[in-house]
């Protein structure tokens, strides 16, 4: 009973993070909310007694996430104000709290509560990185390998695309030139609303 709940909790919570990530217009709020959706989709593997999976899934996926994130931060304009259109910020402060409640009991209940056994228990002698080392390397290498050639070539590119828009920095610009630019940026922006 109890998987049944968790999976039902942490399937809503993973569907609203990327809904956010999809329907938001701040990107630095769509990667917190990515973030938080593949922390999300690690609590299935631990729900399912893959721990060392679930941990891979924080450490490689979430890292990246923040990796990108890291990038975002640099390439956004730092220097002008971000304007928060929150209606009702009690209602999201409650709905916060009431996320953050039902996330702690599902993950203490297991301990309160009885023991789950895992449909395919871990090895004795290895436990389950080894079994997950030898797919990997043997039957879904080449897959494994492409996939670290898209994601080295989507980060030159990245880089690449980023390197090109760069053209002026704030840091070697004048006190009277940033002010400029921002006022010109400030009045481009509401002539395209």
């Amino acid at each position: 009973m109890f998987e049944v709940i968790a999976f039902i909790i942490f399937s809503v919570l993973t569907i609203s993070m990327f809904s956010i990530t999809v329907l938001t217009n701040n990107a630095l709020y769509a990667l917190s909310s990515l973030a938080a959706g593949m922390i999300f989709i690690s609590a299935f593997f631990f729900l399912l007694n893959a721990d060392f999976l679930g941990a891979v899934q924080i450490v490689v996926y979430t890292g990246a996430v923040m990796a990108l994130y890291a990038f975002g931060m640099m390439f956004f304009d730092s220097l002008s104000e971000v304007k928060e259109k929150i209606k009702n910020p009690r209602l999201v402060f409650l709905l916060s709290g009431m996320i953050a409640l039902i996330v702690v009991i599902v993950l203490i209940a297991p301990i309160i509560g009885q023991n789950i056994e895992a449909e395919y228990p871990i090895h004795p002698e290895y436990g389950n990185s080894a079994d997950v080392g030898l797919i990997l390397f043997t039957k879904y290498l080449i897959a494994f390998e492409l996939a670290a050639i898209m994601l080295l070539v989507a980060m030159v590119g990245g880089i690449v695309l980023a390197g090109k828009k760069m053209n002026e920095s704030y840091s070697e610009m004048k006190e009277e030139e940033i002010d400029e630019k921002i006022r010109l940026d400030e009045a481009s922006s509401k002539d395209v609303k």
